[in-house]
This record gives C-alpha cells, structure tokens and sequence, in this order.
C-alpha cells in the first residue's frame, strides 16, 4: 500500500490533460469485459450477503449495471441506488441515498457491503463513517476523497470548489480512515481525477488496488470485477488485504 498524504499537506494537482486521452478506452475496456465474461465466473463466490452499488457524478444505475449483474450471478444480493442521475450531494441525493441504505438493512438484517464508483465511492464511505455497525465493507473505484478538487472537469471543480474550499472539517472527515475495511481501487492513468487522491493510508483494514484503466471503464475493467468478487467473498469478520 501507499502512504503519501495527511491531513494539511498541500492540495493536489489535476492529473495532466495528456491523461483525458486515455478515457477514449472506456468502450474498449467494456468489450474486453463481455470477452472475460466466461473466465470472470471462476471468480470466488459470496455468501449472499446485500450489496449496495452507488454510480458516478451525473451517472445513474444504468451505468452500474454490468457490474451488478456479474456479482448477481456470483451469488451476492446486489442493488442499485434508484435515485436517478448522480447530480451531485444535494439534500435530496443525500436523504434518498439514507434511506436507501435504511430500506435495505431493515429488509436484510444483515450488514450490508458497499461499492461506489468516483463520487460514489465518496457516498460509500460516509455512510459507513455514520452507521459503521450496519457496514460489513467499503470498495471505492477511482474516488477522490483525499482531494476531490484534484479533476480535470471545470464545472465538476468549480462546484467541488465552491462546497469544499471552505470548509476544511469535512475534507479532514473525507480523508479519515474508516472504522470499517474499505478497498480503494485506482489507476494511475484516470483522465478525470489525480490518482493520489483515489487511495488510502497505511492501516490494519484498508488498502489500496491498482488497475490499469480508464476512469470512465474502472467499473466495468475485468480486473477490477474480479478484484471486487474477491473483496467481497471474504467471510464477514475474516478481511485481509488482496493478493494478486
């Protein structure tokens, strides 16, 4: 794992515009998971337990839908978020969003794992930094928490700017390890945000796995499918890091 960052330290940089190149692969990256299909299935197998996928700035589930048919047919109870477009941390999205995952617990019972692509991903760790006991894990793809003003999208930094630039007590609450294990998958070669800010901290129960993507094809890369199966088939209580 890579530890490169505290609360204090400078802001990060964008990634390089050379980088936005790279998310022409997207579509590509979605071919090459249909071609994986067959060998992705010897994934390892879960136990049934509820898994809650969240989308993307400005996506919706329709973009996650790949991703939980595949942990669907590994034997998970996945869902996806039904709150329409990913518009942003509105009040809306994030009351929505709450009950969602208070539905979801009280139909289940049991704790229930989380995914969530870029700003998902974000979503994901707040909600299990406020109901850490209803939370069995956390799986970020390619989402900034360490610094989300670090993206190439002017009008995703201008609105991230105008939320966060002033207050500071909840980038240090971003940044904060949770309580709960958390995977942080990223690509060095993201197009949209920096990287650095994708990952965690040296600690007991969160890591960090690199894929080789797009940020607009992490969440349906082979790599990264197979990765998540994995995470998610650990016995509730029996985490340990990933090995390749």
């Amino acid at each position: 794992m890579t530890q490169f960052m505290s609360q204090g330290t400078a802001p990060l940089s964008p990634p390089p515009l050379s980088h936005l190149a790279f998310e022409t692969r997207a579509g590509l990256e979605f071919g090459m998971l249909m071609a994986s299909l067959p060998l992705l299935r010897w994934s390892k197998r879960g136990d049934g337990h509820p898994v809650l996928v969240l989308p993307g700035f400005t996506a919706g589930d329709v973009s996650t839908l790949a991703l939980r048919r595949f942990l669907r047919g590994q034997g998970h109870h996945v869902h996806g978020w039904r709150l329409g477009a990913n518009t942003g941390p509105s009040d809306d999205i994030l009351s929505g969003l709450q009950s969602r995952f208070e539905e979801l617990f009280e139909r289940h019972q049991q704790k229930i794992s989380l995914v969530g692509w870029s700003l998902g991903g974000i979503y994901a760790r707040e909600i299990a930094r406020a109901f850490p006991s209803k939370v069995r894990q956390v799986i970020s793809l390619a989402s900034p928490f360490q610094d989300p003003m670090a993206n190439n999208i002017p009008f995703l930094a201008s609105a991230a700017a105008a939320g966060l630039s002033q207050n500071e007590s909840l980038l240090k609450q971003l940044r904060r390890p949770l309580n709960v294990p958390s995977t942080a998958v990223y690509t060095r070669s993201d197009g949209i945000v920096n990287w650095r800010s994708c990952i965690e901290t040296d600690g007991p129960l969160r890591e960090n796995v690199r894929v080789w993507s797009s940020h607009c094809g992490l969440g349906h890369h082979p790599m990264t499918l197979h990765v998540i199966a994995d995470r998610l088939a650990q016995e509730e209580g029996q985490w340990k890091p990933y090995r390749f």
